[in-house]
């Protein structure tokens, strides 16, 4: 079971197969961060899809790893974009990562009905995984940062994702819980009505061997003396492996707040699309984007 980001990094390099990793616009520090460490750990090869004069700032890495890195040159962003999704759709590249290009203009070339990444009938949607120095283990949750309020179906496309990432971690029945701001199941909190279905869907085996509870808030989900005091009786309870949130306001707040005051380690993508995107926050740190790539890396076919 893999339960920090220290695990994920060793287990992708000693797994001795580097993925082959598409840059949209690489011109900043952080992405030359995540890049020359990706390089040191032997975890990824790159393909770097520029604009302009992004490659100067890249010389250097360039000629210590001239067999890892490639080097396409495209006239303007939007361009940058399409040649990095088509490479990644034609199986040149087994992730896609954000550069310094604008996350709206990425997300319209991967959002191409004819020529994006995101199949007829798929959901987007962001998967966060925290390290938080607190909690014993991973922490998946979703969505932060794509969809607003999720509907039913939506609900139930997160819920595959998270559960997809929490089993490539090796956790064999992953915990889920749904979350709300009390207990109760209410009209005026349609996504508590979502939640029962998706309890109902679990319990018929829809998501393969899981245990579901909700609606529970953050803190039984993650401590169990809080449902000790509340008297609520399920595995999930003090031991959450992932957390469903409600909407993008609580996921987003809840997301920067660990961060911050709970000095969590955390990575992201995209997922629903054929391979994982790699579009982080400009606030996130270095270590962050490292760990984001690697947790695509890690998930990528």
């Amino acid at each position: 079971m893999i339960r920090s980001f220290e695990d994920l990094v060793n287990s992708l390099h000693h797994s001795g197969k580097k993925k082959r990793v598409a840059v949209v616009c690489p011109a900043d520090g952080h992405t030359e961060y995540v890049v020359k460490r990706s390089l040191q750990e032997g975890i990824a090869e790159f393909i770097f899809v520029n604009a302009g004069k992004c490659k100067s700032e890249f010389e250097e890495l360039c000629n210590t790893y001239p067999n890892s890195i490639k080097i396409y040159e495209t006239a303007t962003p939007d361009e940058a974009a399409q040649k990095a999704v088509e490479l990644v759709r034609n199986g040149d590249a087994e992730v896609l990562m954000k550069g310094t290009i604008n996350t709206d203009n990425l997300l319209r070339a991967v959002l191409s009905k004819e020529h994006g990444l995101l199949e007829s009938g798929r959901v987007l949607s962001h998967i966060s995984v925290a390290q938080i120095p607190s909690y014993g283990k991973f922490l998946i949750f979703t969505d932060a940062a794509v969809i607003p309020a999720p509907t039913l179906e939506q609900f139930d496309s997160m819920l595959h994702y998270a559960i997809g990432v929490s089993r490539n971690m090796g956790v064999e029945c992953p915990k889920v819980a749904l979350l709300h701001c009390t207990e109760k199941v209410s009209g005026k909190f349609p996504h508590t009505l979502s939640y029962m279905e998706l309890i109902k869907r679990a319990e018929e085996g829809l998501y393969g061997d899981v245990c579901m509870s909700g609606p529970m808030d953050v803190k039984t989900a993650c401590d169990v003396e809080s449902g000790k005091v509340k008297g609520i009786s399920s595995p999930v309870v003090g031991d959450a492996d992932i957390l469903i949130f409600p909407n993008i306001e609580s996921g987003n707040v809840f997301y920067k707040t660990i961060t911050l005051f709970g000095k969590a380690d955390i990575a992201g993508m995209l997922s629903g699309t054929t391979a994982p995107v790699v579009v982080a926050s400009r606030a996130d740190s270095n270590e962050s984007k490292y760990y984001s790539l690697a947790l695509a890396c890690s998930y990528s076919k």
